[in-house]
């Protein structure tokens, strides 16, 4: 659907994308799902269409386009594979953006470029087994050594950490001093004491390899820290805003597209002679469904309106968020319900969307979080 915030060009530049996905990626979901990884040529592809970079400089290879990225993030997350949409978008949606803001243009020029492109795989590495919502109770410490500092430490839960070939690493290099000694990293795969623990196992997102990760003393340049030391804590509270807009947009476009599937199910389906589709219950439930995605829509493009404009989103894009995650939920929960006993069956993707919706009001910043950010913000007692 057309909406006031996209230009023309925006709306010209969807539909060629909503092609790619329907080509190219759509149809390889169910191998994707069972090999429990996106294949490096798809980034590849990715890149050389130009859109992994759409919301960087067009200096770096991007277009500066954080609304034609947008449409990205919504297009991908149609292709019915949460797992699959988190891999194409959490390279550089997440892994490289810290560099981007706030890295200097050696590291732009040896890791954000190559993520633009597609040939290198970025992830973020903040959550720890003990760390997660509280990100300034991370363990891992970065101790100065000379020209290089030496990394101990664990991370967990970390979208594309078993494929990347860097991870931008957070680890406190002033243990004393809380969240205001924290900093952030650029380290490789391959660097001696840095491996992947395991791959981990989930309920959804299977497409997407999620991993842990281990730190036993790995020396990283001391030209690999992005930005200042001590000033991580700030760059991951600013780099979550997008991230979180980010998972509202595939939220609301997963909703729609089991929606899509519930609709055309309840045509198809037959029940004492006539489409299941035409009894009230139904209908209503999936009103109730369309104005759900419509709340999380509307409060989602304010965010990402304000965003564009360079504004603070805290509060939009914690409420957009919160709700988003909450509603695809719902209604991904609705969708199974109207399929039945099909619904539960692994051959019918419904029960996948339900799989994928589950972590939508976790990752990124539960939705208690967020509500614990606005009562903040809003200065509520």
């Amino acid at each position: 659907m057309e909406h006031w915030l996209f230009t023309k060009e925006h709306e010209q530049f969807r539909p060629a994308v909503r092609r790619w996905v329907e080509k190219e990626i759509a149809p390889r979901v169910e191998e994707w799902e069972r090999e429990g990884r996106v294949p490096r040529e798809m980034y590849r592809r990715a890149g050389e269409l130009g859109y992994l970079g759409l919301k960087f400089p067009e200096a770096y290879g991007g277009s500066d386009d954080l609304l034609a990225d947008a449409i990205f993030v919504e297009e991908i997350a149609r292709c019915g594979s949460g797992g699959v949409a988190a891999a194409l978008t959490a390279t550089t949606g997440i892994g490289a953006t810290p560099i981007w803001r706030f890295g200097n243009e050696e590291q732009k020029r040896r890791y954000l470029v190559p993520a633009i492109r597609g040939e290198k795989i970025a992830a973020l590495g903040i959550t720890e087994p003990e760390a997660g919502s509280d990100v300034a109770s991370m363990r891992t410490v970065a101790r100065r050594e000379g020209d290089h500092y030496v990394l101990t430490g664990s991370k967990m839960f970390i979208t594309g950490g078993a494929s990347a070939d860097y991870v931008c690493v957070a680890a406190k290099t002033d243990p004393s001093a809380g969240h205001r000694g924290v900093s952030m990293f650029i380290v490789e795969a391959g660097t001696p004491g840095f491996s992947v623990g395991r791959t981990l196992k989930k309920l959804g997102w299977r497409a997407s390899d999620t991993a842990e990760l281990v730190l036993d003393g790995v020396q990283v340049p001391a030209e690999n820290l992005i930005g200042e030391e001590n000033q991580g804590f700030r760059y991951i509270m600013i780099n979550f805003q997008w991230e979180r807009i980010m998972l509202a947009l595939s939220s609301v476009a997963a909703a729609e597209k089991a929606l899509e599937d519930a609709l055309r199910y309840s045509r198809e389906r037959t029940q004492f002679g006539r489409p299941i589709g035409t009894f009230q219950a139904l209908r209503h439930k999936m009103v109730d469904m369309a104005v759900d995605i419509e709340k999380a829509r509307s409060l989602t493009y304010r965010a990402l309106y304000l965003c564009a404009r360079g504004e603070d989103v805290t509060v939009a894009a914690s409420m957009a968020k919160a709700y988003a995650g909450e509603m695809v939920n719902r209604v991904t929960d609705a969708a199974l319900q109207i399929h039945g006993g099909n619904g539960y069956m692994m051959e019918y993707p419904a029960q996948r969307y339900w799989r994928d919706a589950r972590i939508m009001s976790i990752g990124g910043g539960t939705t208690q979080i967020m509500y614990e950010i606005l009562t903040k913000r809003l200065g509520i007692v």
